[in-house]
């Protein structure tokens, strides 16, 4: 519970009460050559998972830079709220940020793509297609129209469901949940009859104690039971369809980006590629020791979506796919077009190199 607390004591207020002017904002230094920038992050400060990447990256900046650039790392509501790093550094208020594509759908439900798009890419396929399939040049684009120069640093890998108060075991019993969620997957599961509701992490556990939701979903077992949703709802839900993949990301003012010495830019760029794969590899070794510790010390159960469930799921994206196809702007159209083709090679592939290892896995063989 202790752990808890001093995540949510830094956990974001709402927009209203943690927004802070302009030139409230302290200026960042600049002295003798050496520059620091302000990150704010949609976490709460040193949230297992996000958070740490926020931090290793910022550190990382200031050690491959020799201290010549420097990061200081502000929590959620700190500076300003957990959904307003977008705008914060959009508007060169603040000069980084740390948070998720999936927030900033009201900006282009293209920007959905390069988080995670319910049913798509795994975290290795999506990097695969922002290094070599094109997607890369897009994410540029898209960002560019908002002033921010934008880098992967991190990967939380496959999502689950959520934490649910009571058993599903049929579609209709998801009809009318009020289900915090986030992201393309919002869409998905508003289509398939919950009741979405967007809350940032810090404050689903509160939402969830108090019954003003019914079930949620953040990241996945690691950071969900630092936050304490197994203290109130003990049915956990994989897969977690709406977010095959999660990937963190920073934006960088592009303005402040481009001003830098190329050396500098580069110190930015490898230290959130550098990040990328730490973070994805340490998302993977934290969840499953998580997951064992909630079901033997805590009592949850994990469960798995009913089959009936997740074509309702699927189904559900689809309409929300054939939507953003068809949409009036160009750029987003071509996203989607790009996302898809890759995503279609290789979802045959991946199902016979990677699904057919781990199917043969689960054969009773002797090993081990």
């Amino acid at each position: 519970m202790s752990r808890r607390r001093n995540f949510l004591r830094h956990a974001a207020p709402t927009a209203a009460a943690g927004a802070v002017a302009a030139s409230a904002l302290p200026a960042p230094a600049i002295a003798q050559g050496r520059i620091e920038w302000r990150m704010v992050t949609s976490w709460p400060m040193n949230l297992p998972g996000p958070g740490i990447s926020a931090n290793r990256v910022a550190e990382r900046i200031g050690t491959l830079s020799n201290g010549r650039l420097t990061v200081k790392v502000f929590g959620a509501g700190q500076l300003v709220p957990a959904l307003g790093v977008f705008d914060a550094v959009s508007q060169g208020t603040a000069e980084i940020y740390h948070a998720v594509p999936s927030y900033w759908l009201a900006k282009s439900r293209g920007i959905g793509f390069f988080g995670s798009f319910p049913f798509g890419m795994v975290a290795q396929e999506l990097q695969a297609w922002l290094n070599f399939g094109g997607g890369g040049a897009l994410y540029d684009e898209m960002y560019a129209r908002f002033g921010i120069k934008p880098f992967m640093c991190g990967d939380s890998g496959p999502q689950w469901l959520g934490w649910f108060r009571k058993e599903i075991n049929s579609v209709d019993d998801f009809r009318g949940l009020r289900f915090r969620t986030a992201g393309l997957g919002s869409e998905m599961f508003r289509r398939a009859g919950a009741s979405v509701v967007t809350l940032p992490g810090g404050e689903i556990f509160a939402a969830l104690r108090a019954g003003t939701i019914d079930a949620a979903e953040f990241i996945g077992p690691w950071n969900d039971a630092a936050l304490g949703f197994h203290q109130v709802a003990k049915n956990y839900y994989f897969p977690g369809v709406q977010e095959p993949s999660s990937a963190e990301e920073i934006g960088v003012n592009k303005a402040k980006f481009d001003a830098l010495p190329a050396d500098l830019r580069q110190v930015v760029q490898f230290a959130a590629q550098s990040s990328y794969m730490e973070s994805l590899t340490e998302y993977d070794q934290k969840h499953p020791a998580a997951v064992a510790e909630l079901v033997s010390r805590h009592g949850v159960v994990v469960r798995e979506v009913p089959r009936d469930l997740l074509i309702a799921f699927g189904n559900a994206a689809g309409e929300v796919l054939a939507e953003i196809r068809g949409d009036a702007d160009p750029l987003v159209k071509r996203i989607a077009e790009s996302y898809v083709a890759f995503r279609n090679l290789q979802a045959e592939y991946t199902s016979q190199a990677y699904n057919g290892v781990m199917n043969a896995r689960r054969l009773p063989i002797k090993w081990g």
